[in-house]
């Protein structure tokens, strides 16, 4: 597992303007290690998000109040723009029209700017003026309160959902998850199970060429950059996975293909965003998910004592809550 400052050193730094790359190394590695977003806005300060928190950098390379804080040029915002893209826009339109870019390891850039719409569809984004860099860690361990939790005789594993709101974990705990259901739990007479992993973000696996360049155990098949909807169905004629993950479900497609995984006798573990099992039977498409209880577990996840924070775990087939928080320990970030 690497470190956050290998991390920031191979992974960050390489996309950011010298001057902020020199600022942020400045810090203490006290707070180094807790960073967990890099937001550029254009004309304000340049914030760096904790576990918990956020916090200003001075000129100086010290945390600092907003009246001394080192404010981002637009130039630096083009400067770290043209370095993510490597000075190929045209080669991003696609994932740039989604609002967001995939670094080497797996780290999210979110955009924020101008956008262009045609029959009000947006084409694209341009003159940039927010950047929020996602840093992606590996938690080994982080998934062990839950595990129990989503296999049933010792192999079959229950359809589970994974929710929460944005920067809550859930990505880092299926990482985890899905490891663990590769490796095998000896401690759990649990052995390790075919897995296919839909990486349409490139987020989970952070391949590189194809390679996952995080530890997925040694029973998982990746399409990386590939559609969920497709992919998944994909693995399943291809590769016959005992269960198959993907992250952030959302749109009707995903919704079908979950229910045709199901049906075809194979597991799901995916991830979405909601607060609730309740919110998310108000969203469109996943709600015929909740109602008609294609998944049997839901994981709900909170950032209440930091990312990662396992608030409940929800038996759907029972209906009632088979794991609460109750001693406040966070398991995740």
């Amino acid at each position: 597992m690497r470190n956050i400052q290998s991390i920031l050193s191979e992974h960050i730094y390489p996309v950011l303007p010298p001057g902020i790359v020199q600022l942020i190394m400045s810090l203490p590695p006290s707070v180094l290690t807790k960073i967990t977003e890099i937001r550029l806005r254009a004309n304000q300060p340049l914030l760096l998000v904790l576990d918990l928190h956020d916090i200003m950098v001075a000129e100086s390379g010290h945390v600092s109040g907003e009246s001394q804080a080192y404010r981002c040029s637009r130039d630096d915002l083009i400067k770290t723009f043209q370095l993510i893209c490597k000075n190929s826009v045209y080669a991003f339109e696609q994932e740039l029209r989604l609002g967001y870019l995939t670094i080497n390891g797996g780290h999210r850039v979110g955009l924020a700017g101008q956008v262009t719409t045609f029959d009000g569809t947006i084409k694209a984004l341009k003159n940039i003026s927010s950047l929020n860099i996602r840093l992606a860690r590996e938690v080994p361990g982080c998934a062990d309160n839950i595990i129990p939790f989503v296999v049933a005789g010792g192999r079959r594993i229950l359809n589970t959902l994974i929710i929460s709101p944005p920067r809550c974990g859930k990505t880092t705990i299926l990482r985890d998850l899905l490891r663990q259901l590769s490796t095998g739990k000896p401690a759990l007479s649990i052995p390790g199970v075919q897995v296919g992993l839909v990486d349409e973000r490139s987020e989970i696996a952070a391949c590189q060429n194809g390679i996952p360049s995080v530890d997925l155990g040694p029973r998982v098949d990746v399409l990386d950059a590939c559609p969920k909807a497709s992919g998944l169905l994909m693995l399943i004629r291809s590769m016959a996975p005992d269960v198959v993950a993907t992250d952030e479900l959302g749109r009707a497609e995903d919704a079908d293909a979950v229910r045709e995984a199901v049906h075809a006798g194979v597991s799901v573990i995916a991830t979405a965003h909601s607060r609730t099992v309740k919110e998310l039977g108000q969203r469109p498409h996943i709600s015929e998910l909740v109602k008609q209880k294609f998944f049997e577990r839901y994981v709900i996840l909170s950032g209440r004592l930091g990312p990662g924070t396992v608030e409940e775990i929800y038996d759907s087939i029972q209906d009632k809550v088979i794991y609460s928080c109750r001693n406040e320990v966070k398991i995740c970030g």
